[in-house]
């Protein structure tokens, strides 16, 4: 598809260019990975919820082993999906004719570059963002990345059914949030669709930003930091969505590791290993690696796994798990990113509703 804005055959031309060489293509080692992934995506939904108490209502989660061009077409999908509003208005600003093309073909060139550079790095993603009802066999589906959970377990000795079973676990948890508590996904995407929709293709405050960026670099500051060049980029409104999104994602991506710990500590002797490698390849990532990852806001996102994670430990030692287990009452009760990297305030702020909610009850 060539919209107007984004020339979306064109993205996905160029990230099967920039992907790497899948040498695992022919290999009769992918064989085991369906049957695997079938069985071990079963199992972790039952050990995910009897650890949480979290039960899909959506039915049992579907596995899909995807290879590196698979993943990249379910992601454009997504992302035209997602970036629907923000396309619209664009598009209303564009004349047809020779530079709207070149202009389609350089965003489809971005877009492919990202996601073909992604598709040699990512394991395992749970897809449910924007429902299309014309596609719906589509969507709420459990990827796995083939040829890249094949290269890690030859390189690293991994034992692969252990290993298979332990990415099931993270993913399954996040399919656990989304479908198993019934306001979370109309939630997420309440948010997605503030932030996108608020978005205005203005050069104006490009230059704004920019303005902003130089300030940052000179008082020291990485103007990339927080974010990548969606927060470089965004307005204060802007900003207090992206806050509640990055508390919400902090919260979910620390649950999924602490899940995955919890639910298959017996069965999983080698998890410790697979996390200190995993922690280890995305800190020896290269140096144009790194740059990318921090000018996508990548590396917020990996900051995420740990803060979320300190974030819930925090909470459990000084209250305990069912005070923990108030965040999935309502939305409201969801920490905001200041919160996450502050817990007693979140503790605080729970504390203060619930005496008051009690106060009034008893009037």
């Amino acid at each position: 598809m060539s919209g107007r804005a984004v020339d979306w055959s064109f993205a996905e031309r160029v990230a099967a260019k920039v992907t790497a060489k899948d040498p695992y293509e022919d290999s009769y080692h992918a064989d085991s990975l369906v049957p695997d992934f079938e069985e071990l995506t079963a199992q972790a939904e039952k050990l995910v919820a009897a650890e949480t108490g979290l039960v899909s209502l959506d039915g049992p989660a579907r596995a899909k082993v995807a290879d590196r061009s698979d993943w990249v077409r379910a992601n454009l999908a997504s992302f035209q999906r997602l970036l629907k509003p923000l396309l619209s208005k664009m598009e209303e600003k564009i004349e047809a004719g020779p530079s709207a093309a070149v202009g389609a073909r350089a965003a489809g060139a971005e877009v492919g570059f990202v996601l073909g550079w992604m598709s040699g790095r990512v394991l395992g993603q749970y897809d449910l963002l924007v429902v299309d009802d014309d596609n719906p066999e589509d969507q709420d589906i459990v990827y796995y990345v083939g040829p890249n959970v094949l290269a890690l377990e030859k390189k690293y000795g991994f034992p692969p059914r252990e290993f298979r079973l332990w990415l099931a676990l993270h993913e399954v948890t996040h399919r656990a949030q989304f479908t198993g508590v019934p306001w979370m996904r109309e939630h997420f995407l309440s948010l997605v669709n503030q932030l996108v929709g608020s978005v205005e293709p203005d050069e104006g405050r490009f230059n704004e930003a920019m303005g902003r960026a130089f300030a940052s670099i000179k008082s020291g500051k990485n103007p990339l930091d927080d974010g990548g060049i969606a927060g470089l980029v965004a307005s204060n409104e802007q900003k207090a969505v992206i806050d509640q999104l990055g508390g919400l994602m902090s919260l979910l991506e620390g649950h999924g590791d602490i899940t995955m710990d919890r639910a298959g500590e017996d069965l999983l002797p080698s998890a410790d290993r697979f996390g200190r490698v995993l922690r280890q390849r995305r800190q020896s990532a290269n140096k144009f690696n790194k740059l990318f990852q921090k000018v996508l806001g990548l590396e917020a996102k990996m900051a995420q796994y740990e803060q979320g994670e300190a974030f819930i430990n925090f909470v459990e030692g000084a209250e305990g798990r069912d005070f923990m287990d108030r965040v999935w009452q309502r939305p409201e009760n969801l920490p905001t990113i200041s919160e996450i990297r502050d817990p007693q305030t979140w503790i605080d702020r729970i504390a203060d509703e619930s005496e008051s909610e009690l106060a009034v009850s008893g009037a």
